[in-house]
């Protein structure tokens, strides 16, 4: 039997690689050792793409880049021909804050007010110092609420005040900002191409922008969110002025209220105007590159998951996009996961024939968390005793079905 296994991580506890190795083990530990196996760690295009990346054929490649406070760190991007996968947590991620940053383990106002994404716009740099002239740029997880600043400064932008001064970093200082200078912008990038692996359909500013939706889960207060969205809207005049052409379609006005371009703080949004990068859902981008569809040729069957399986995965999240993409060829899906809320009617309707989760084996959660690897091998065992009794699996009709 040929089997596919492609989920994303178990956030918190384990990454997509080391749950398809995880499964793996009890899967073939269940059936001697005889089965086929084809590993595909996949993601929604936020953290783990880069190593669903590794995973499909890329090269790992690292630059020492400005962190989100500026203190340096070594970010990872990946690299195949002329491709490159830079995840944006790897260089401007909520988990790099320094502890000096946090207020109670948990972002505090300073950082939401300064945090910066240069060094993604560092990791551009880098790919295109690789030869990349296809970049693709996954977004979450980021500190920074500054419109992708931060990363046009990285790639040779000049943000200023009225007294010719660079601004300091962060989305606090463009309430300051008088003009940008590109007079030293990375020529490279007009021969390169972007897509913003995003699943955000968020716009710029307003009620349901940036800083609004986001800000508060990096640390702003609600006057750093006013503070925020006005300092991001001063950002848009500005570059509205510096690209033209003048008038309400300017295209960095019409960028602003674009779906997506709140995503990752902003970023979103210069990548949009300045970069002219093409919005696309993150699972169908990470599908595309490991070339899910034709590395399905021949299998048995599928396995997918996530850590939560629940109505949140069913909006387009890895499991939905990989259960889409085997239902084409006809073959059968299941899922794993750490727990989930979905019903059997649910289940079913999304493609997965049936549903394993690890509370099934163990009804304490946070152990469900800590014991996440020998948890699953011992999943792994159980389905591959139910195949061998059974074999492919049938539709779900009851709870019980589904082994949660």
């Amino acid at each position: 039997m040929r089997i596919v296994i492609a989920p994303d991580k178990f956030k918190g506890s384990l990454s997509a690689p080391e749950v398809c190795s995880h499964l793996e083990k009890g899967l073939q530990r269940g059936a001697g050792g005889n089965l086929e196996v084809l590993r595909i760690p996949v993601a929604d295009g936020g953290e783990g793409t880069l190593d669903a990346a590794i995973g499909s054929g890329f090269t790992r490649r690292s630059a020492v880049v400005a962190g989100p406070t500026g203190v340096r760190v070594t970010a990872d991007f990946a690299v195949r021909g002329n491709e490159a996968v830079i995840e944006m947590g790897a260089a401007s991620g909520l988990a790099l804050l320094p502890a000096g940053a946090l207020v109670g383990g948990r972002p505090g106002p300073t950082a939401a007010r300064t945090a910066t994404s240069l060094g993604t716009g560092q990791l551009i740099r880098a790919a295109l110092d690789a030869g990349c002239n296809r970049i693709v740029l996954g977004v979450g997880g980021s500190a920074n609420t500054d419109g992708g600043a931060g990363v046009l400064q990285g790639l040779g932008a000049r943000f200023l005040d009225n007294g010719g001064n660079e601004l300091p970093p962060g989305g606090a200082a463009l309430a300051h900002l008088d003009r940008i200078d590109f007079s030293g912008f990375e020529p490279r990038l007009k021969d390169t191409r972007f897509v913003l692996a995003s699943d955000v359909d968020n716009p710029l500013l307003g009620t349901q922008g940036a800083a609004a939706i986001f800000g508060p889960q990096k640390g702003a207060t609600q006057q750093d969110v006013d503070l925020l969205d006005a300092a991001l809207a001063r950002f848009v005049e500005v570059l509205a002025r510096e690209i033209g052409p003048e008038g309400p379609r300017n295209r960095a006005i019409k960028a602003a209220e674009a779906p997506g371009a709140g995503a990752a703080g902003g970023v979103g949004y210069a990548a949009i105007a300045v970069l002219a990068a093409t919005r696309r859902p993150g699972i169908d981008v990470v599908l595309e590159f490991t070339g899910l569809a034709d590395r399905l040729a021949g299998a048995d069957l599928v396995i997918t998951g996530e850590g939560s399986l629940d109505e949140q995965s069913l909006l387009g999240k890895t499991p939905m996009g990989v259960a889409r993409a085997a239902a084409a060829q006809g073959i059968p899906v299941i899922a794993v996961c750490g727990r989930t809320t979905l019903g059997q009617g649910q289940a079913t309707a999304a493609g997965f024939e049936d549903v394993y989760a690890l509370t099934g084996l163990e009804s304490n959660v946070n152990r469900c968390i800590t014991e996440a690897a020998q948890l699953l091998e011992q999943l792994g065992t159980q389905i591959s005793g139910r195949l061998a009794a059974s074999g492919l699996p049938r539709t779900a009709t009851t709870k019980e079905d589904l082994h949660v």
